[in-house]
Formats: structure tokens, sequence, C-alpha cells
């Protein structure tokens, strides 16, 4: 059998050179493939089997990359709206302060308990502030559906169309999010 003409032969030259220039440190990939077989057409595959590898080394490089930076994305977003749920909870609550308020009896003898009431209310509220919870302004403003929920369009002469003319419940921002839309009346 001709040793020039077996591929198999060719290729485990190839192998063994390669492997004894990696021990040495002396050759170069191209030069070993040079050295392993006469012919360019091995030379030509195992630089094309190279450039696939180091393509496919860099893709995967690129996707953990990519993977990281989305996984701290995520991660800073979670940090930022973990406490979505408890607050969203807390809104009903929020709101039964505010109309309390709004209907307290006046005299002498509800005056201590409305201030009492009012004290723990703007606790809440400063609580609820410190987590990024903001009310929304929507009286005058133009309607916006990622903003507000219209229950009503109602005739109105002193604003124009498509403005809130009244704010049936609050909408609150938390954060740049919207944790609830506000419940309002539009102008046509």
């Amino acid at each position: 059998m001709n040793e020039q003409n077996d591929p198999s032969i060719n290729e485990n030259q190839a192998a063994d050179e390669a492997e004894a220039a990696e021990g040495t440190g002396t050759f170069t990939a191209e030069e070993a493939g040079e050295a392993a077989s006469g012919s360019g057409e091995d030379f030509g595959r195992l630089k094309e089997l190279a450039n696939e590898h180091q393509a496919r080394a860099l893709r995967v490089q690129a996707d953990f990359d990519n993977f990281r930076r989305r996984t701290q994305k995520e991660k800073e977003e979670l940090a930022q709206y973990a406490t979505s749920k408890l607050v969203t909870e807390l809104l009903p609550v929020l709101d039964n302060f505010e109309r309390a308020l709004a209907t307290s009896p006046a005299g002498a003898d509800s005056e201590a308990f409305t201030k009492g009431i009012n004290m723990i209310f703007r606790q809440l509220d400063g609580v609820l502030r410190s987590e990024g919870l903001t009310a929304m302004e929507t009286v005058g403003q133009p309607f916006n559906p990622e903003y507000h929920q219209a229950i009503m369009q109602v005739e109105s002469e002193e604003h124009e169309e498509g403005i809130v003319t009244e704010e049936v419940q609050k909408g609150y921002l938390l954060k740049d999010k919207v944790l609830r839309p506000a419940m309002v009346k539009v102008s046509m």
C-alpha cells in the first residue's frame, strides 16, 4: 500500500506532527498542516475546521455575554420592583384612609380622632413614597390609555375633547412603571 495515496495515513501523520508541534511550541497550526501533508487539500480542510471551531467559540462567548447581561438586567429589575405586589395590595388601604379623612365628622370630640387618623395616613403615605410610589396628576391632562382608564365620557364646555375632567379613583406610579391606572371621566 502506498502511504502517500492513503488518506487515513496522511491524517494520522498530520495529527502526530500537530501534537509534536504543540508539545514543543515551535510550530504554528499552519506550519504543522503544511509539514503533515504534501497536498494543500488536507491543509485546507484542517484550516476550515479550525476556522469553524473558532467561529463556534466566538458565538458561545457572545451567547454567554448576552446571557450575563440579560440576567443582570433581570436581577436589577427584580430588585427595583420587588415591593410592587405589597404596594399594590396597600393601595385600597390608602384609598380608604383618604375617604375616611374626607368624611370625618366635625366637632371637638372627633378632632383628636381625626388628627390621629391623619398622622397614621401621613406615615403610611411617607413609607410608600420612600418605596417610589407617586400619585398621578390627571385632571386637566390629555387622556392617555397607558395612564388612564376611561369609565365615562362627559360633555364639558371648559375642557376641549380628550381631556380628563374628573378623577374617580387615583392612579399610581411605582418608580417609572404604572402600578394602577387612574379611573377618569373624559371630555367629549
